[in-house]
């Protein structure tokens, strides 16, 4: 199996007859980090405990291409009573990095975590239901800094 970054532990635990594998995000707010997983439950994962969202949490598919070409992703979280949607909306978060992980349980162990997207929280959609809400985060490839222009002088100012 030709892998980029994956663990041998979580190579091998691929080829068990049964698996089960989770994704873990990794939201770095100024405030403090968001950690969230596929899992129902508080996970301590790496050294950090990852709050359980079960099916609430939806990852779209994590594109890569082998040219340089950015490809964003989008992190869906359903079910968000109105004090997280009130906390989403006071949170400066354009700018901020998401991480993507990929991880397979083996036994009662959550570790080796493979990154499998790294970027920057760009847009955030929320639709407000009567008792509850959705919250959909559009994050950008790390590659977008790629696009955007470069404003340089050639002043004697910015040259020192």
């Amino acid at each position: 199996m030709a892998t980029r970054d994956i663990t041998t532990v979580v190579e091998n635990a691929l080829d068990d007859e049964v698996i089960e594998p989770f994704f873990a995000i990794e939201l770095l707010f100024d405030s403090a980090p968001i950690r969230l997983w596929t899992g129902a439950g508080d996970a301590a994962i790496d050294g950090y405990t990852y709050i359980g969202t079960g099916d609430l949490l939806d990852i779209s598919s994590v594109e890569e291409t082998s040219e340089i070409a950015v490809r964003g992703a989008t992190i869906t979280l359903s079910g968000m009573n109105s004090e997280v949607i009130s906390l989403a909306l006071q949170s400066p978060y354009q700018g901020r990095v998401c991480n993507m992980y990929f991880g397979v349980v083996n036994g009662n162990v959550y570790s080796n975590l493979t990154q499998i997207f790294s970027g920057y929280m760009d847009e955030m959609n929320i639709d407000e239901g009567p008792d509850f809400g959705t919250i959909e985060l559009k994050v950008e490839n790390k590659l977008i800094d790629l696009e955007r222009a470069r404003v340089r002088r050639f002043t004697s100012g910015y040259q020192k």
